[in-house]
């Protein structure tokens, strides 16, 4: 137990909320429409798509684009050629236009040496998330990466915090989940955890207070609040 501070453990969601990646993300959705001779989404729209991952996201780009169903485009015997030209797209735009939200680095960095254990918990897959945390050099900021694709199943499921959990050893009411979607409020309720969110990210273009999170914060630097502040 780390006495400085209400939790020893703290997850956090990558896209929407430590990264403003909404930008490079629609551009490499747009790079493969154009190639296929599509039109292209706006942005808005992929920011919509946010959240289940970047290969759900191609999905809903193409459905649209072709107005056809997203199981259909699934089973598309193309569809794996076009999932690698998107890659080689996105690898290429990481970074061109993604920012880190304010205060992001130093509350990690704060955090860390307050001796919190730091966990990123993405549906993003591995390749993806790897060339934006280079892009960022935030890689270093947490102990362990836990993609869409690291285990067989993702978020919601929580076989991923439940793996932190039993990894650092770290009780769920000693633990905490920093998010912005409806997806990571009901990972964090699956395991047990709280769970507090931030109003600018990607939520499918619903309002966050609707899914009822513990607390909602203006900004990654409320984490470092004093600890009387932080009980709810």
């Amino acid at each position: 137990m780390n006495p400085a501070h209400p939790y020893d453990l703290i997850l956090f969601d990558l896209d929407g909320t430590l990264i403003e990646t909404a930008p490079e993300i629609a551009d490499a959705v747009n790079d493969t429409l154009r190639e296929l001779g599509h039109a292209p989404a706006s942005e808005q729209q992929i920011t919509d798509w946010i959240g289940h991952g970047t290969r759900e996201l191609l999905l809903q780009a193409l459905a649209q684009a072709k107005q056809s169903a997203v199981e259909a485009e699934r089973q598309s015997s193309g569809f794996a050629a076009i999932e690698a030209r998107f890659g080689q797209h996105y690898l290429q735009r990481c970074g061109s236009r993604s920012q880190l939200y304010p205060q992001v680095r130093q509350t990690l960095d704060a955090l860390r040496a307050a001796g919190v254990r730091l966990v990123l918990m993405t549906n993003k897959e591995t390749r993806y998330t790897e060339a934006v945390l280079q892009a960022h050099q935030l890689h270093a900021a947490f102990d362990r990466v836990v993609c869409g694709d690291t285990l067989a199943v993702k978020k919601p499921n929580p076989a991923g915090i439940q793996s932190c959990l039993e990894q650092f050893g770290v009780a769920p009411e000693r633990a905490l989940f920093v998010g912005d979607s409806s997806i990571d409020v009901a990972t964090a309720r699956n395991a047990g955890l709280a769970v507090w969110v931030l109003p600018y990210g990607y939520n499918m273009g619903q309002p966050i207070e609707a899914s009822a999170p513990d607390r909602v914060i203006d900004h990654i630097g409320a984490l470092l609040a004093p600890a009387p502040a932080l009980q709810f």
